[in-house]
């Protein structure tokens, strides 16, 4: 592959519902380019964007794939990313490095929550997008019914650039150019110029009165022109629709077939003509230089930064860091600075990557993307640069891991064998977190979705050899007390020689603080316990708190007063009376009316407004308190406290309520007494769990 100067290079990422064809449209482009010879089918497995074993198993992507397409002496960068919504940060970080969004939309299901994710990054991201209308060859194609359903949605910004026909059976056959009027139509499996079809004229006249209208928005003289009814020229037409492409007022929607080849090329000289290339699309962008804030301009005389959206650590090929080249100019002689890790490392070999090929390169321009091996202290989000201009480009925020399991190996001693490969999972995917919670031993995971947990516990399974149960994490309940007692705790024992001999009386009361396990204080009078025996009271409490007497769970908010005891001038010791307080740790508690703590979350969902009945019935079933409602946009955030037990796999159950449209935050917020047929139930369990 050649290299590409910077004009000539545009980075398109391809967004949709899961799917709509973009992985299809990908393999239809390296097709048509003649980059590929054969053309790989999804539910045949042979696609080059979708390589991995999971992404041939379930026939969906899971992993962003880099696609370079040359075209008309053009290198297209297509990023085809994941549809489903657990592999969002997928989309986002390629998102972040891509110039222009091609929106896939399928015309027989119409906009789905897909389409309107991807209008929703774009909008959010300020990003040039255009509209294919893709499966037009299905029997169920709807064009009309999905432009209508677009504009109402997305507004007049959705301009159709062409629109399709049909034949007297309604079967799809060609489509017009509405600003040149001009009709193709299929014969023999290619499309050929033809008679504008006498039904489609009125239509043709007032969509392209709609398409003139809006390209003459982007620019006063051609609005002058356009009130004044004067003809714009299709030159002008096309020069307003590259202006209002680029400042994403324009959405131009093309439709075809991928999967037949319809529309795929004339796709690509309209991504060449109107998407204008990184360097102008990022000609200024915000990052640091040497700590302080920066405005940068897109250019190869710049000093080298590149953002790193990507990595792949692979048992089999290695590890790889997928990079875009953000200013200057990259080759195989120069060295790299991790401005994050503060560490250097030499280029050695450079490469595009095309799927899983790695094809080598002597050189990449600004704008361009590609692949470093060996980087051994790399990360996505890293900035790489050059040690005397630190630039750090900043990090975007990834959709919080919301679903948590916890993982253990089936396979006995594969514990160190599964950390090590969680950690080079984590490193392709970083919305995947880990943790080992140290009060309940369990390895907990987080993730966005049920999905993204499957398909980690099925590369564990196939990549690296080891086989894994995912499991409800244990809720870390407390135990406390609401009222008070006074009893004497006495340890006393005789097996010859020197005895053991200790006594206390204790006072248990709560002390009002949760957040603390005790608080200890002693009002001895007279020497009744001497003091050298105070530090082995506490530590007697101390280890009586890890253990509360009604299931076992850890004892916050006590407060333990010594008041009074006794001692033997020979058998008394430190271990006696920390044995003393336990007895009176176990006999006290059970009589200051002990209870059970649940941890209570604040959780906030963000929802459209038409699914606020469902999901605050759904909050109140699960025993939460609705706090508040707020608008966020024009989207509704409902702000509850809810019990962490209640809250185990929310993320699936708002999904399924809201058809993958909400989305929720949380985190712990306090402890709470818990109702008491709830502290029963849990009581039985622990009790259950003990006898097996």
């Amino acid at each position: 592959m050649k290299n590409y100067a910077a004009n000539r290079v545009r980075n398109v990422v391809l967004l949709g519902h899961s799917g709509s064809g973009k992985t299809t449209y990908a393999e239809a482009a390296l097709y048509y380019s003649g980059a590929t010879k054969r053309f790989g089918k999804v539910e045949d497995g042979n696609t080059v964007s979708d390589y991995e074993a999971e992404e041939i198993r379930r026939k969906v992507s899971v992993n962003t794939s880099v696609i370079p397409v040359e075209w008309q002496d053009t290198k297209i960068n297509f990023l085809d990313t994941p549809g489903y919504f657990d592999f969002v940060s997928e989309a986002k970080l390629a998102m972040n490095v891509a110039d222009t969004a091609l929106i896939m939309v399928s015309a027989k299901s119409g906009v789905e929550v897909g389409t309107e994710k991807a209008w929703e990054y774009t909008e959010e991201m300020h990003m040039p997008r255009i509209i294919f209308v893709n499966q037009m060859d299905d029997e169920n194609a709807d064009f009309e019914k999905t432009l209508a359903d677009m504009r109402t949605k997305f507004g007049k910004a959705v301009a159709p650039l062409q629109i399709p026909f049909n034949d007297e059976n309604g079967n799809f056959v060609g489509f017009i150019n509405l600003i040149k009027r001009d009709a193709r139509k299929k014969v023999d499996g290619k499309l050929q110029r033809c008679e504008l079809p006498e039904e489609k004229k009125d239509e043709v006249e007032v969509l392209r009165s709609m398409l003139i209208e809006v390209a003459a928005e982007s620019s006063d003289e051609l609005m002058e022109k356009f009130f004044n009814d004067i003809e714009l020229t299709e030159e002008e037409i096309y020069d307003g629709l590259l202006a209002g492409i680029s400042s994403h007022s324009i959405a131009p929607v093309m439709c075809g077939s991928a999967t037949l080849g319809y529309g795929v090329k004339l796709l690509l000289n309209t991504i060449v003509r109107f998407t204008p290339p990184g360097l102008e699309v990022k000609k200024n962008f915000h990052a640091l230089v040497d700590g302080s804030e920066a405005v940068l301009c897109s250019s190869d005389d710049e000093t080298f930064s590149a953002y790193v959206f990507k990595t792949i650590s692979d048992p089999y090929i290695g590890r790889l860091n997928l990079f875009r080249v953000m200013t200057g100019k990259l080759d195989n002689t120069m060295s790299v600075y991790n401005v994050e890790k503060d560490t250097t490392e030499k280029v050695g070999r450079l490469y595009v990557m095309r799927g899983k090929d790695q094809i080598e390169v002597d050189e990449l321009h600004t704008g361009d993307i590609g692949a470093l091996a060996k980087l051994s202290n790399t990360s996505t989000q890293d900035t790489l640069a050059t040690k005397e201009h630190p630039i750090s480009i900043p990090k975007i925020n990834l959709p919080g891991s919301v679903l948590c399991m916890a993982i253990q190996p089936k396979g006995k001693g594969d514990e160190d064998k599964l950390s090590a490969a969680l950690a080079k999972i984590r490193e392709e995917d970083p919305t995947i977190k880990m943790e080992v919670n140290t009060e309940t031993k369990q390895t907990l995971i987080y993730g966005v979705g049920e999905q993204q947990l499957d398909v980690m516990v099925n590369k564990l399974k196939t990549k690296y050899k080891i086989e894994v149960d995912l499991l409800d994490p244990i809720v870390p309940y407390r135990e406390t007390i609401k009222g008070k007692a006074s009893v004497r705790g006495r340890y006393k024992k005789q097996s010859g020689g020197h005895g053991q001999f200790g006594d206390v009386v204790m006072e248990f009361e709560p002390s009002g603080d949760q957040s603390l396990p005790y608080v200890f204080e002693e009002k001895i009078f007279g020497g009744s316990v001497p003091k050298q025996y105070f530090p082995a009271v506490e530590k007697g409490l101390q280890e009586c708190v890890l253990s509360g007497v009604l299931a076992g769970y850890p004892v916050v908010g006590l407060k333990a007063t010594l008041t009074d005891g006794s001692y033997h001038p020979v058998d008394s010791s430190e271990m006696a009376f920390k044995m003393a307080t336990s007895v009176a740790f176990k006999e006290g508690v059970p009589q200051a009316k002990p209870t059970l703590l649940e941890p209570i979350e604040h959780v906030e969902v963000l929802i459209p407004e038409r699914y606020m009945g469902d999901i605050m019935g759904d909050i109140n079933k699960r025993r939460g308190r609705i706090l508040s409602m707020d608008a966020v946009g024009n989207k509704k955030c409902i702000v509850a406290e809810v019990p962490t037990s209640e809250m185990q796999k929310y993320a699936t159950d708002l999904r399924s309520m809201t058809q993958s449209r909400g989305d929720y935050r949380h985190w712990f917020e306090r402890y709470e007494e818990a109702p008491m047929e709830i502290q029963k139930k849990i009581i039985e369990q622990r009790a259950a769990e003990k006898d097996k």
